[in-house]
């Protein structure tokens, strides 16, 4: 393996190096400056909160103190429980065990000692009914944050996705969408619309490109972005790592290089090294060892993820740990832009569970119940790509009525006039559904017989072929208007719409092994002196499987405040 020396050793000044500022780095960095210790934290572009800032924001926090105020009974021994059903018994290293230990403890924490704030998401089921599941309390969700209290660096803070957002740069999170979509069915709703769309604008007005009301995902990064500001910790953006320094037997710096021309230099650190770069992310050589090719999936990490953390340890000996699958998954469409150009929209929960929706294979068929987590609905896509024995996407079809109620990915709600998305090739519109699959070039037959299918379920509201509407989470997702069965309609009159969708990575489940601590281990098992992981860049303690919202970001944080305490009671003895 590769050896480097600290060749400038004047830069060899830090107690801890963190590298990669999404909200596993980000958190590492501030629980240690939090402890006294003097932070570097490295982020290889000129933003912060990577793939954090473009999600949910959600963690799933089992025992949470804001689960048991809100009165939702949760326990650390159902949850125990669901997870032993979900994924059999704990790892060699008790991974489970210690996030479960201190999950709660790693929230409290934070709010207690920096500008981090969350709440209970309430209601918020787990994604599979198995024993010890909850319908609501083990889901937390930032609490809003007002960017303008970050001054210039609210500029720092990525943005979210394009597709959500309106008006150009106005963030909504769920119960806006509500209010956005019934304002003038409620006063409370227009009163409630009336102060989004006032903030919007008067962000706009005052210079800002963007609105600075974050909720979700954003507000999570805003919120760590601050806290590490107040903790003094030393944020240095632009800079990529391209190796380890690996001497006398322990990792004791990083070889760091400004954008991709820059002079190389090493920083150096007493106690070692954290990596938090997202994992697998863009990374070419690493995604085709995953086999990403095989299933021609996309990843919705950010641009800037080139799985640099997970390459690094591996020079230094540090074991790569797999699961199956190899990644955890959400559905994609690939929305067209400019100059030839794509970007991906998630289908979380918008379209999938509600009335009027199903999914089918190339064959026409249904395979799926549509309002599955996004997960487990691309789990199934893979098993229907199986049987055609090579890559394919599955499609989402409904009607034109539909897409104006509750829109269709990228396309948001209250379009009639789809014709400009049927020019990009986003969808494709039919008067039969004969028309439709030529269109989309699925066989007519088998998408008839689903259609019939799903249409004899709406009327006798139940689906017992896949049981659209029959679990917790597809019930939660679908409309509650509709009656007997949130997610059942008869989808009768056109247009038709169809939409072709692909599995994508949300996040790599495969990784680097690690201790419960967080320090790096090498095939046989032995600790790297010096070297740490969280967040994507350690192998996911769900090993493939996914038990519930927030499930990648709850212990990307929870561990992230693990392995500090582990690195300073160590400095401490």
């Amino acid at each position: 393996m590769a050896v480097l020396k600290a060749d400038r050793p004047d830069e060899c000044h830090n107690d801890l190096v963190v590298v990669g500022a999404g909200a596993a780095g980000m958190t590492a960095a501030l629980v240690a400056a939090l402890h006294g210790l003097k932070v570097t934290l490295l982020e290889a572009t000129e933003q912060v909160g990577g793939t954090t800032s473009t999600s949910a924001g959600t963690l799933w926090i089992p025992g949470s103190s804001h689960g048991t105020r809100a009165g939702h009974g949760d326990s650390l021994d159902e949850a125990r429980t669901y997870l032993d059903a979900l994924i059999g018994p704990d790892d060699p290293q008790g991974l489970r065990t210690a996030y479960l230990s201190c999950a709660a403890e790693a929230i409290d924490y934070l709010e207690a000692n920096s500008s981090v704030e969350f709440r209970s998401a309430g209601t918020h089921p787990d994604y599979l009914e198995l024993p010890g599941a909850a319908m609501a309390g083990r889901a937390i969700s930032p609490v809003e944050f007002d960017g303008r209290r970050l001054g210039n660096a609210f500029f720092r803070v990525r943005p979210p996705m394009p597709h959500f957002m309106v008006l150009g740069g106005m963030m909504v999170g769920k119960a806006d969408i509500s209010a956005l979509l019934g304002r003038f069915r409620s006063t409370g709703k227009l009163l409630h619309t009336a102060r989004l769309l006032s903030r919007y604008a008067l962000d706009r007005l005052r210079g800002y490109r963007r609105g600075t009301r974050l909720v979700m995902g954003n507000a999570l990064v805003a919120r760590l972005l601050m806290s590490l500001q107040q903790a003094g910790v030393t944020v240095l953006y632009g800079m990529r790592c391209e190796s380890l320094v690996h001497e006398a037997g322990r990792v004791s710096g990083a070889r760091i290089r400004r954008g991709e021309s820059g002079e190389s230099r090493v920083i150096g650190s007493t106690a070692g090294v954290v990596l938090c770069t997202g994992g697998v992310g863009h990374s070419s050589e690493l995604r085709r060892a995953f086999g990403t090719d095989v299933l021609q999936s996309r990843s919705l990490s950010f641009e800037g993820n080139r799985g640099e953390g997970i390459t690094a340890a591996l020079a230094v000996g540090a074991a790569l740990e797999r699961s199956t699958p190899d990644f955890l998954w959400q559905p994609v469409s690939l929305v067209p832009e400019r100059a030839g150009r794509q970007s991906l929209y998630p289908h979380l929960f918008l379209d999938r569970a509600k009335p009027g929706l199903l999914a089918v294979d190339r064959a026409g068929r249904r395979f799926v119940n549509e309002g599955a987590s996004y997960h487990h609905f691309v789990e199934a896509m893979r098993l229907a790509s199986e049987k055609v024995q090579g890559p394919a996407p599955a499609y989402l079809i409904c009607n034109v009525a539909f897409v104006k109620q509750y829109g269709l990915g990228a396309i948001h709600p209250g379009k009639t006039d789809l014709g400009t998305w049927v020019e990009r090739g986003y969808v494709a519109v039919a008067d039969t559904f004969e028309a439709l699959a030529r269109k989309l070039g699925i066989e007519a037959e088998g998408l008839e017989s689903s259609v019939r299918q799903m249409n004899e379920a709406a009327v006798q509201g139940g689906d017992v072929v896949f049981g659209k509407g029959s679990t917790a989470v597809s019930r939660f997702n679908g409309d509650p208007d509709q009656v007997p069965n949130p997610c059942l309609a008869p989808l009768i009159e056109g247009p038709y719409v169809g939409l072709e969708i692909w599995p994508g990575e949300s996040a790599s489940s495969s990784g680097i092994s690690t201790t419960a601590d967080g320090e790096v281990l090498t095939a046989s098992g032995l600790v790297v002196p010096g070297l740490y992981a969280c967040g994507n860049d350690m192998a996911s303690i769900w090993r493939g499987t996914y038990p519930g919202p927030g499930a990648t970001l709850g212990p990307a944080m929870v561990f992230a405040y693990r392995l500090v305490r582990g690195i300073v009671a160590k400095r401490q003895r």
